[in-house]
């Protein structure tokens, strides 16, 4: 049987709309979750434990439970007597607190000392910089980091960087918030008023300039 040729047309743009459909359902994709960071203030800083972390946990009077442990990819350790710990996103001294009273149920009276080592810590407490940095990357906060530290760490601006229209992206009470901020001026022009303060998960962008 032979078809005809509006058959195979119609076929077709029937084909290429259910294509086009598909296609359009899959980039819906919800925004990412807004993760604050604990702190606020840059006075007050505390690390928080994240995946790939090296935890030293010491448990008194029980070496035999004491050990050293990495943080796993889903943000938990396994220990002799408590299994799956979720570790993340706490301090050292929250996680001490925590597993003294799980272990309450095995020991009398427990006293434990998480240390950590190997520092990574939560993506969400990482500092980011994109855009025209000679190195853009993603950075581990240190206590009382400001915005030249932060140029300092990536390598400056690129040849073609417009950073008096960078940008400063941060999760304010569960919402992002951007401020404006004036690279150029700070490292070219030594106006060290520009320089502010960076929070654990800040994401800096710096566009590129229109010659």
């Amino acid at each position: 049987m032979k078809y005809s040729s509006q058959f195979f047309i119609a076929l077709s743009v029937l084909f290429g709309a259910l294509l086009v459909s598909g296609c359009s359902s899959n980039s819906d994709l919800p925004s990412a979750t807004s993760r604050a960071s604990l702190t606020t203030d840059v006075n007050d800083y505390n690390y928080l434990i994240g995946p790939g972390d090296q935890l030293s946990i010491f448990v008194w009077r029980n070496p035999e439970i004491s050990g050293s442990f990495r943080v796993r990819p889903d943000g938990k350790v396994t220990t002799s007597l408590v299994e799956d710990v979720e570790v993340a996103g706490r301090t050292p001294t929250m996680l001490a607190r925590q597993l003294e009273e799980q272990l309450s149920t095995y020991i009398n009276n427990p006293r434990v000392t998480v240390s950590v080592s190997g520092f990574v810590g939560p993506f969400s407490e990482q500092v980011r910089v994109i855009g025209e940095a000679t190195n853009p990357r993603a950075i581990n906060y240190t206590q009382h980091m400001t915005l030249l530290d932060l140029m300092i760490e990536v390598g400056g601006l690129t040849e073609f960087a417009n950073g008096n229209n960078a940008k400063l992206v941060r999760v304010v009470d569960g919402k992002h918030r951007t401020f404006e901020i004036a690279i150029d001026d700070l490292i070219t022009d030594g106006d060290i008023s520009k320089n502010v303060d960076i929070l654990p998960g800040d994401v800096v962008i710096i566009p590129e300039a229109w010659f």
